[in-house]
């Protein structure tokens, strides 16, 4: 595994290589750059001078800790602070699969128990995707069309499923398939539900996307599934990305690993969007 994803897996797993590395690194030390992260997420851009003051730390100590988080893609390090990373460019896979991935198997156990037994289904790309296509492997008789050739491979090992992938263009980096074939070939289905995800929710409830050909892949699939249910976790709320895919008022329901902040609830509430915290389930139907 490669120094970056190492860290990464510190970050996500809370482990406590990174703790004892330096003199002025305390057991706090793992929890502070997650909650840099929290900050310049909720923010956009602090100063380095104001991480210090906010951690009681010194600014060398901040600019470690922006060093390292730089280097896994989570944020943008600046001339004198920290922001959010690019809007055009997403994290590379193996980061995002990494990133956040108990709050994606929980997500994904709590959508699955609102999928029954002989549905039909798209599910799209994305790690939180693949989580899904694991989580529903203890249902029985469901019909999936799918361009996650990731997310196949893990339905196929059913024998009383019946997956279908879709043609198209192969990303060497996700497995995931898009272009017009892919399009073309959804259009062909209408099926029970529809799961998508997303890299941002911006603050009026834009669903966000880095790819455009994906974006048009995810419109395809919301216009041909009867429910459709949006998995994101807790990071994607507030984190900008170049291409819109929809409204959260497309959706039907919202599967999440936090609650979202009292703004987007309202949102929710008024689109009259079933929002699912995992382990929780809380609804604002």
């Amino acid at each position: 595994m490669s120094t970056t994803n190492n860290l990464l897996a510190d970050l996500v797993n809370g482990s406590s290589r990174l703790e004892n590395e330096n003199p002025d690194r305390n057991p706090s030390a793992l929890q502070r750059k997650k909650e840099i992260l929290e900050l310049v997420r909720s923010q956009g851009f602090l100063s380095i001078e104001a991480l210090a003051k906010h951690f009681s730390v010194t600014s060398q100590t901040i600019r470690r800790d922006v060093n390292e988080l730089a280097k896994t893609g989570l944020l943008r390090r600046y001339h004198g602070g920290a922001g959010l990373p690019s809007s055009v460019e997403n994290l590379g896979y193996q980061a995002r699969k990494m990133f956040c991935s108990s709050g994606k198997i929980r997500i994904a156990r709590t959508l699955a128990k609102h999928i029954p037994d002989e549905a039909s289904l798209f599910i799209d790309i994305g790690t939180t995707a693949e989580e899904v296509a694991k989580a529903l492997c203890d249902h029985k008789g469901l019909r999936i069309i799918t361009n996650n050739l990731n997310a196949a491979c893990i339905l196929s090992e059913k024998s009383d499923f019946e997956v279908f992938v879709t043609g198209g263009i192969v990303r060497s980096g996700d497995r995931g398939v898009t272009g017009e074939a892919t399009i073309d070939f959804i259009q062909q289905f209408n099926v029970d539900f529809g799961i998508i995800s997303i890299s941002g929710i911006d603050a009026e409830g834009a669903l966000l996307d880095f790819d455009y050909s994906e974006v048009r892949v995810g419109q395809a699939i919301i216009a041909r599934s009867r429910k459709v249910f949006l998995a994101a976790d807790h990071t994607k709320f507030g984190r900008d990305a170049m291409v819109r895919i929809c409204n959260i008022s497309d959706v039907d329901a919202l599967f999440t690993d936090q609650p979202p902040s009292k703004e987007m609830m309202a949102l929710l509430s008024t689109a009259h969007v079933e929002l699912y915290i995992a382990d929780a389930e809380i609804g604002t139907d």
